[in-house]
């Protein structure tokens, strides 16, 4: 009788089950790893985030202790505040607003803000200041690390970076 040979296709089904097996493998591996790299960057983006905003919060205490100060004893007064040079393993500025409107600032209506960006994860946080908007003077970018809060014998406070 003419018909398939059975007996040589056997030797094929335990390969192409072997072959199978390491590809889908392979796929649900890849996905695997694919999934664990996005959460990682969500999480790395989240802990920038956190981080920026805590030494937002400190910063603008301090700039709030300088106004303080000034505004008591009618004169100038400087604070160098020593601040991480960097947030998750990613450098970062710091830079002072007189008015948080004209920033992409969503939850701070208006009056002076502290924007902080964050270079390596695309983060930027605002935090809002106490002080009076017409005592800050919109100041240049400076990096994270140790930062001079100062005002002038006018009352406007400014941030450079420190000498260290």
């Amino acid at each position: 009788m003419i018909g398939p040979n059975h007996e040589r296709d056997r030797g094929l089904t335990a390969a192409l089950t072997h072959v199978l097996t390491i590809g889908i493998t392979t796929i649900l591996i890849a996905m695997l790893m694919m999934g664990a790299s996005a959460m990682l960057e969500a999480e790395t983006e989240r802990s920038t985030e956190t981080s920026l905003e805590t030494v937002g919060e400190r910063l603008a205490g301090e700039i709030d202790n300088v106004d303080q100060i000034a505004s008591e004893d009618d004169d100038s007064a400087t604070i160098v505040a020593d601040h991480p040079s960097s947030v998750s393993n990613s450098q970062y500025t710091v830079e002072l607003y007189d008015d948080c409107e004209s920033t992409d600032a969503p939850l701070i209506d208006d009056g002076a803000c502290l924007e902080l960006a964050a270079h390596e994860v695309d983060v930027t946080v605002h935090v809002p200041v106490a002080a009076d908007e017409d005592a800050i003077d919109d100041s240049d970018r400076v990096a994270g690390g140790s930062i001079e809060i100062s005002t002038d014998s006018n009352g406007e406070i400014s941030i450079t970076e420190a000498d260290r």
